[in-house]
C-alpha cells in the first residue's frame, strides 16, 4: 500500500535551503519515492491552517518511507534542512478509494 510524506516547509534562509532542494531528490528516488505536488500555489477552504510550501511523496509503502527518512545519506539532509526551514512533517498510509 503507497505511503505518503506530506511536508509543510517554512523556509528561513534560501540560499541554505538550496543544497537540500538540490539533493534531496535523488535519495527520495533510491527508496521509489515520487513528487506529486511541490510548492504550488495553495488556498485555505477550512480551518486556521497557514501551509508554507507544501510537499507531497509518494513512497511504494510505509516501510520505503520510513527506510528513507532514516538513512544516512538523508540524515545529512535533514540536518541541513533543520538549520533553514521550519518544517512539519506526517507520514500517510494507503488512500481511500474514490467510487
Amino acid at each position: 500500500m503507497a505511503a505518503y510524506l506530506i511536508a509543510d516547509v517554512d523556509i528561513t534562509d534560501a540560499a541554505v535551503f538550496e543544497e537540500y532542494r538540490r539533493d534531496v531528490p535523488a535519495t527520495e528516488a533510491r527508496y521509489g519515492g515520487r513528487y506529486i505536488a511541490c510548492g504550488g500555489a495553495t488556498k485555505v477552504l477550512e480551518g486556521d491552517w497557514e501551509p508554507h510550501r507544501l510537499v507531497i511523496v509518494e513512497f511504494p509503502d510505509m516501510a520505503s518511507l520510513l527506510a528513507w527518512y532514516d538513512s544516512p545519506e538523508y540524515g545529512r539532509l535533514k540536518t541541513i534542512r533543520e538549520r533553514c526551514a521550519k518544517t512539519r512533517i506526517i507520514a500517510l498510509e494507503g488512500m481511500m478509494p474514490v467510487s
